[in-house]
């Protein structure tokens, strides 16, 4: 009689239970690894799609350019790879930046990649291809994301899915759909057809956003760059809840947040433990101006001490934006790549320099597949890279001196910029800041027979007399189209015109991107029905925008201009000193600094400086330190960086 197979002995059950034992265990502990990772422990590095694509990558190019970041530029520490916005619109006739109908979105409301650019998406209907192939690289995939919900899921009113069910959400009895958690009054500034705010205090907005990143999640995503959430643009519910979602995730996703139109540090003091990266500027592109306007700020956020502060599950970092280098295209275009930067060599240096000094963030945005060995060689510099990653007590440095022609000056201290310049009245502005900060207290209403009440605030007292800085209070006006809000909520809410009229109103945002330095023209617009034109007095003090929750202030506007010497200092990890020059001017500029300044505010002694090193980065160029003061002639928009070894 045949034997059948026999029953595995007691040794061999235990033997295998301990083998899956130990399976689990290296599973849970990986994952375990995987969800403690500290992100962003050092200032993110990658390349981004966006200064050479615009919206219009595709998958070819956009992998290309990967396999070039993997090869070249990873063993510098690049690791990210971004794919930029409206990848889930159609690039056909008639679709572009603020264009209506043209998106993929799936039966939740959910954007999904154009097909006909991101042919292998057509898998899963979306990224887990793609991803795939660039972690096989070696690579992390990121991607740019618009804050909310697109407008054409609102008017579709599609349904919201419930991850825990796999059903559409119900709560209360109530099947939920975009139409009950879209903010149709806080459409993007600058994108209104494209994409509106979510009500994250109901359950349906959580659920929805819930569903969004856990199937980026899924797609193997490792970076998100969300746009219209930060800045004049500020949406701190929004930010938080993401933070929070990101949080229930298993998988480390870096969070970027995008623009940072005339971010503060007290604006950034409420967002940055939830995020990893956050701009503090408009768009950087490659113009001496939007170089040149990122040193007041940069220097702000180092001495609010937010460079390496506490992060989303790790640091985070304040963001200069991209560098613009090598083959680009122009904002918003439907164009690819078709000119060269127009920055000079002196001026890609001393970008690449103030990045690395602010410990930036560091995304190439040129198209790789045209990198130059120069241009390469900028974006790989050892000594700058290392400061980016590696250095300590990075500041503005306040003492150095400057010779122009026969003119001396002292850079001195200066006046950070932070508010958000929005209108002129005399020679004042109208800016925007934290409501806790005290420049935003003291506006009040002046009510007179007959005429329109007025809303104002002190701003100084000439000859025993209070100067006040008025704008006209105008009632709402309503236009056919305009999906209108709920009444009771927003009656205590006005518009404001300097011309006492309702044709025209204060916008507390831009309605279109502005650039890092761009002129800050008074912002009006036809009146209409938007959080943005909407304003509210509380019993504090404060005139409070309803678009961004932030408060209105009132300053005069400094016309001297940014001053031509500026330098930075820092420490690196071995007890190096760096110390850097910038020539902000179009002339040649001889700078200098003491060592005892040096000394001062690094709070260390150079006493045996005959002992010392001190090498130009750039150049190679030794100097002796056997005099007082380190001092060289900087070049027009140049930058010199010095490398102390003691």
């Amino acid at each position: 009689m045949g034997m059948g197979p026999s029953s595995p002995q007691p040794w061999q059950r235990h033997r295998l239970c301990s083998a899956l034992l130990v399976l689990v265990l290296f599973v849970f502990l990986w994952g375990t690894s995987q969800a403690n990772e500290e992100l962003a422990a050092l200032p993110p590095r990658g390349w981004n799609s966006y200064d050479s694509f615009s919206w219009t990558v595709d998958e070819s190019a956009y992998l290309q350019n990967a396999q070039i970041l993997a090869e070249k530029l990873l063993p510098h520490g690049y690791q990210y790879a971004v794919i930029d916005f409206l990848w889930y619109r159609k690039y056909v006739d008639g679709a572009y930046t603020d264009s209506y109908g043209f998106d993929n979105i799936d039966e939740w409301g959910r954007p999904f990649p154009d097909l006909q650019r991101f042919p292998s998406s057509t898998v899963d209907r979306g990224f887990s291809q793609i991803a795939s192939k660039v972690h096989g690289m070696g690579l992390k995939f990121g991607i740019h994301l618009m804050k909310g919900i697109s407008v054409q899921a609102v008017n579709a009113n599609t349904p919201i899915l419930d991850i825990k069910t796999g059903k559409p959400y119900i709560e209360d009895g109530h099947q939920w759909t975009a139409r009950d958690i879209g903010l149709t009054h806080r459409t993007c500034a600058w994108m209104p057809h494209g994409f509106m705010s979510v009500n994250t205090d109901t359950g349906a907005g959580r659920a929805f956003l819930r569903s969004l990143y856990r199937q980026y999640a899924d797609w193997g995503v490792d970076f998100v760059k969300v746009d219209c959430i930060f800045g004049t643009d500020y949406s701190p519910e929004e930010i938080i809840t993401i933070s929070e979602l990101l949080q229930e995730i298993d998988r480390p996703i870096i969070l970027s947040l995008s623009p940072g139109t005339e971010a503060t540090p007290a604006l950034a003091e409420n967002i940055s433990d939830h995020v990893n990266m956050y701009r503090i500027t408009g768009d950087d592109w490659d113009n001496w101006n939007d170089v040149s306007s990122h040193f007041s700020v940069s220097s702000s956020f180092a001495a609010a001490k937010k460079i390496g502060a506490t992060g989303l599950r790790g640091r985070s970092w304040p963001d200069l934006d991209m560098l613009p280098f090598g083959w680009l295209t122009d904002p918003s275009v439907n164009q690819g790549p078709h000119r060269k930067c127009n920055l000079t060599l002196d001026e890609q240096k001393t970008q690449m320099a103030l990045w690395s000094m602010a410990k930036s963030p560091l995304m190439y945005g040129g198209d790789l597949r045209h990198l130059d060995d120069i241009t390469l060689s900028i974006i790989t510099n050892p000594t700058l890279l290392k400061i980016n990653h590696y250095s300590k007590n990075n500041m503005e440095f306040h003492y150095v001196h400057s010779e122009r022609t026969s003119k001396k000056e002292h850079s001195g201290r200066f006046r950070s910029p932070y508010h958000v310049d929005l209108t002129k009245n005399d020679g004042m502005f109208v800016g925007l800041t934290a409501c806790n900060d005290d420049t935003a207290n003291g506006w009040y209403m002046i009510s007179q027979d007959g005429k329109p009440d007025h809303i104002c605030r002190n701003y100084e007292i000439q000859n025993d007399k209070s100067i006040s800085f008025c704008l006209g209070k105008t009632q709402f006006v309503h236009y056919r189209g305009i999906i209108s809000m709920d009444n009771m909520e927003h009656q205590s809410k006005f518009h404001l015109s300097v011309r006492n009229t309702s044709d025209t109103c204060l916008d507390a945002s831009a309605g279109r991107r502005r650039t890092a330095s761009e002129i800050r023209f008074p912002m009006f617009s036809a009146c209409r029905w938007h959080a943005k034109q909407m304003w509210e007095l509380n019993a504090n003090g404060n005139l409070v925008s309803s678009y961004s929750g932030l408060c209105a202030s009132v300053e005069s506007r400094d016309e001297g201009g940014t001053n031509g010497a500026r330098a930075w200092v820092a420490t690196g990890s071995k007890g190096e000193i760096y110390l850097a020059f910038f020539n902000l001017d179009s002339t040649s500029r001889k700078m200098a600094a003491r060592i005892s300044d040096l000394g001062m505010v690094l709070r260390r002694a150079l006493l045996r400086k005959h002992l010392c090193s001190c090498t130009e980065v750039w150049s190679g160029k030794n100097f002796s330190l056997t005099k007082e003061e380190i001092s060289a002639v900087v070049n027009p928009h140049a930058s010199m960086l010095f490398e102390i070894i003691c």
